[in-house]
């Protein structure tokens, strides 16, 4: 079992524009909260599966098309994406089948998939469009939300925390199994 209970990976390349949102949103948890790891999930796909392992509860944020009616929808999916929806996922196997192979070797407990929609992947550039900085803050409250449900805090426990990242809470020498929002 990992010291820290919940993990938060971002997934996407920021190197591909909109499909780099999926890390955007991972890196405003960075060092946010004790006992949440924010983790780089690269491109996905298999490379997912040791980075759940020895979590709870499990966060992975991605980039997708054809899940939501415009860029910036966000869709979460408490059981894996169904095989029947479009190709979602930009990476080598889409995210709900690395879910699905890390649950039957028994290395994922509890996963939730949340995606942004983002249209048009541009090759070989840094930036997202607009609507998609709208759908990575309301991916980012879409975190915290489960993470209130994931740690039974209070909704007003995060009204000391920064949007869009960072923390005001001064918790050096908590233990970090327990999170606190």
């Amino acid at each position: 079992m990992r010291e820290n209970r919940i993990g938060i990976i971002g997934c996407g390349n920021p190197f591909m524009g909109n499909d780099g949102a999926g890390i955007l949103v991972m890196q405003l948890f960075e060092g946010r909260y004790p006992g949440v790891d924010a983790i780089d999930g690269g491109t996905g796909g298999f490379g997912l599966i040791p980075l759940m392992e020895g979590y709870e509860k499990v966060v992975i944020v991605d980039a997708m098309t054809g899940i939501g009616n415009r860029i910036g929808d966000v869709v979460v999916f408490a059981t894996p994406p169904s095989l029947d929806l479009p190709a979602c996922s930009l990476h080598d196997i889409g995210i709900g089948d690395a879910v699905a192979v890390a649950r039957e070797l028994g290395c994922a407990a509890e996963v939730v998939i949340i995606g942004i929609e983002v249209g048009d992947i541009r090759a070989f550039h840094r930036g997202v469009d607009p609507a998609v900085e709208g759908g990575v803050r309301d991916a980012e409250k879409e975190v915290i939300r489960l993470l209130r449900e994931w740690t039974d805090e209070p909704c007003g426990a995060l009204a000391g925390s920064k949007p869009g990242g960072g923390s005001e809470s001064t918790s050096s020498g908590q233990d970090s199994s327990r999170v606190r929002l």
